[in-house]
């Protein structure tokens, strides 16, 4: 990769002069480069004498066409997440640095593509390893049973306006606004996740936010999962980051339909390797609750404030009507989902697909 060459904007010269990763000297030479992809912060990789680095500071508005706006705050949560995920899982996030509460700067270790893609981009070409999802589930439990056990936590995590600005109203009130006849079922998920505060909950949980790292020397284990961009950190119901995650992987079937097998596989894997952790509460009780946010999820990434930028319009009408019918029919099992989903990708599908069953 080349050396960064454009000059920085001056909160992240002054940023990383305040926490003390250059000097002087070397603030006035410093290069980076925009990150494309961020819709809620400015991304930079930055060349020092000490490493590359990515650092980051929280936009007001977000650059999606929804007017979408969300206190920089959430940049001082993020830090304290990443601090949580780094005790409870070691390796399942990048190396913190510092953050700047003044300037809203967070500064953390670049971590080379080469060596941590980005799992959306491998899926995206086909590649679904389920042992990699099983990971990412197990990771996702650790990181939720070590906050559980430390109640303590919370206070750290006084975040719900946060919370309700950037994912409960873009995501569950803005599709009740347009879908009037869910309306009631989805302002009812935002009560029932608002009401189960058992956990630290990261809120982006998506494969575009997750590296697919090297495993640990000597550790026999698979590839690591590195969690990214924590900026919806929130002291709340771990349902919704299992759910938030899952949903992707459904919506990547109408994305790469000759994987729509393996993505399946994946959800089962993902799943399976979550709920081998819980330990804070009944299992059954967990997959309940996130059973019933999916399909809110998925109607969400189609009708709310961030749609999800691979769907055609065929794609999209399948998403409402699946999820509209499990809105109206819930269930408690997330296998039924699944099922559902399989079927109404079957019935679509072309008449030269083959059939994944």
């Amino acid at each position: 990769m080349s050396e960064p060459t454009a000059a920085l904007p001056p909160a992240f010269v002054q940023a990383l002069r305040d926490l003390g990763l250059v000097d002087a000297n070397e603030a006035t030479a410093l290069r980076g480069e925009p990150l494309a992809g961020g819709v809620s912060s400015d991304i930079w990789r930055i060349a020092t004498a000490r490493g590359t680095l990515c650092a980051k500071q929280a936009l007001p508005k977000l650059r999606v066409t929804a007017d979408w706006r969300a206190p920089i705050a959430r940049n001082l949560y993020e830090a304290r997440w990443m601090q949580v995920a780094a005790a409870a899982a070691p390796g399942s996030v990048p190396p913190l640095l510092g953050q700047h509460e003044a300037l809203g700067v967070l500064v953390m270790r670049y971590l080379e593509p080469a060596q941590h893609p980005l799992w959306k981009r491998q899926l995206g070409e086909g590649h679904v390893d389920a042992a990699f999802a099983r990971a990412v589930g197990a990771t996702l439990a650790r990181i939720h049973a070590h906050a559980a056990a430390r109640p303590a936590l919370a206070a750290q995590f006084d975040s719900d306006a946060i919370f309700f600005d950037i994912r409960l109203e873009p995501y569950l009130l803005a599709t009740a606004a347009r879908h009037p006849e869910h309306a009631p079922a989805l302002r009812a998920l935002v009560a029932q996740t608002q009401a189960h505060k058992l956990s630290l909950v990261h809120g982006d949980v998506s494969p575009k936010n997750i590296l697919v790292g090297p495993a640990a020397a000597g550790s026999g284990a698979g590839q690591q999962p590195v969690l990214l961009d924590a900026e919806c950190a929130w002291w709340g119901d771990p349902a919704f980051d299992l759910a938030f995650c899952l949903n992707h992987l459904l919506l990547k079937c109408l994305w790469v339909p000759a994987q729509r097998a393996a993505l399946l596989r994946a959800f089962g894997a993902l799943a399976q390797g979550y709920f081998a952790g819980v330990s804070w509460e009944p299992a059954a009780a967990l997959e309940g609750r996130a059973a019933a946010l999916l399909p809110a999820l998925m109607l969400a990434r189609v009708d709310g404030k961030s749609p999800v930028e691979y769907l055609d319009e065929r794609g999209r009408a399948q998403v409402r009507r699946v999820a509209g019918t499990l809105l109206l029919r819930p269930t408690r099992r997330l296998a039924d989902i699944a099922a559902a989903w399989h079927d109404a990708c079957e019935a679509a599908a072309p008449p030269h697909e083959e059939p994944t069953r």
